[in-house]
């Protein structure tokens, strides 16, 4: 398995002014995984240490910092020789160290010559738990998502496919239509979670796929009562489980009134929070006018809440395997919702942080609006063969943008400023459109 994270440790390993590096994400999102065949490649040796798995690991940071009793403690303890450059040093689980956490800064300040990664997966939920300051500005900070449908397709040998995708070759991208549309269905079933993924391309079933993605919520679940307190974990349940049912609502607009009858903001709103700070879901704002920076209009009040992964949303809400035998069944799921599931994760692992527009008096919607350079875009995503869009048309009426974007199962198309991505593509919207 090949991730397009590894471009960007690269280019950490490259700096002159490197900071460590702290990876943040779910669980189970590939982090260890990641860290440590990036050793295997770049560097001469690697050490690791979990302060899940050691407890002893913990007791290295507990005395008064000092660098070059730290580098032969963690050598003792890993049987390994730690060296300055040649050796990747990786702190895994580091929310279960305070003190490691700290150790950052002073390593960063005495220790530049040392290549250090850390990643935590519960890492602002822990931080704050334990009411922990965080050292701002003396780490450098990544994120890591499940895998998107371009390392999807990598994954499953398809190097033919993702060749035409990067290429945004429209003519070749016709002929490959139907097996791009095929492999697309699978992803939306599978979704990107590393291990249910390489469950999928060594052929172990769609059983075993969906045994793994219930085993990663179990996980998932079990984290919800390690750092709340005892009373707050029903609320996190409830918001959790209900974001199917909310998104297979006409407007996905979240709405507390789902979980429960007499249930209110004030009560779920820190629910919805940490889940949010965990990684496990999402937040969609709305905005009622499309202007920049898009962040000074979005309603704090008026939101969607999206899943980290579309195999992991299919699982919470049962979505059976033989959707992917009828037609394009599983593009319709929840009313679309897993398409627009779909499309958020893409924009994300783009580096994008859409809101979506809804007229006022809910007259009119468009599913996401996202900046690009000095524009904000709107874009439509259609579950199917439709095009019609007449809450588009209406946007584009209203506020006149450079260009809009429709994403469905239609191949490529461009009338005027209006382009159809196929949603295969929608990663490679911004290149096809400047092509």
């Amino acid at each position: 398995m090949d991730r397009s994270a590894f471009d960007e440790l690269k280019n950490w390993k490259d700096r002159t002014n490197r900071k460590p590096l702290l990876i943040q994400g779910a669980r189970q999102v590939g982090k260890t995984w990641l860290m440590r065949e990036f050793g295997r490649r770049e560097y001469q040796n690697t050490v690791y240490l979990s302060f899940a798995d050691r407890p002893r690991a913990s007791g290295i940071f507990e005395q008064d910092y000092n660098a070059e009793e730290i580098f032969q403690s963690i050598s003792l303890l890993t049987n390994e020789p730690v060296l300055p450059e040649s050796t990747l040093i990786i702190l895994d689980e580091i929310q279960d160290c305070e003190r490691a956490i700290h150790s950052l800064k002073f390593l960063r300040e005495n220790a530049p010559q040392y290549h250090i990664m850390a990643a935590g997966s519960l890492l602002g939920v822990a931080m704050r738990h334990r009411q922990q300051s965080f050292p701002v500005g003396q780490v450098d900070m990544m994120h890591l998502a499940p895998l998107t449908f371009d390392e999807f397709l990598a994954a499953m040998g398809d190097d033919a496919l993702l060749q035409v995708l990067n290429e945004s070759n429209v003519r070749l991208m016709r002929t490959a239509h139907e097996k791009l549309i095929t492999r697309l269905k699978e992803y939306l079933y599978v979704g990107g979670m590393p291990e249910a993924v390489l469950a999928h391309a060594g052929r172990h079933g769609l059983a075993e796929v969906r045994r793994i993605q219930q085993q990663i919520i179990s996980g998932y679940e079990n984290d919800f009562s390690k750092y709340t307190a005892s009373k707050d974990v029903p609320r996190i349940h409830s918001v959790w489980s209900s974001v199917p049912a909310q998104l297979a609502k006409d407007n996905r607009k979240f709405v507390y009134k789902l979980l429960g009858t007499g249930a209110r903001a004030r009560e779920y709103e820190m629910s919805v929070e940490w889940l949010i700070m965990c990684g496990l879901l999402h937040r969609v704002r709305r905005v009622s006018k499309p202007a920049m920076p898009l962040t000074a209009y979005e309603q704090a009040n008026s939101f969607k809440l999206y899943a980290l992964d579309c195999g992991l949303l299919g699982a919470l809400a049962g979505l059976d395997a033989r959707s992917l035998l009828d037609g394009n069944a599983i593009f319709e799921e929840f009313k679309g919702a897993l398409t627009e599931q779909f499309v958020l994760q893409e924009l994300r692992a783009c580096g994008d942080a859409p809101a979506y527009w809804e007229a006022d008096g809910g007259t009119a919607e468009v599913d996401f609006v996202a900046q690009s350079g000095s524009s904000i875009i709107p874009i439509e995503v259609k579950a199917g063969l439709n095009l019609r869009a007449r809450s588009l048309a209406s946007y584009r009426q209203r506020y006149a943008p450079d260009y809009a974007v429709r994403t469905s199962l239609s191949p490529y198309e461009q009338n005027d400023t209006l382009y159809n991505i196929p949603l295969y593509a929608f990663a490679h919207a911004r290149q096809l459109i400047r092509k």
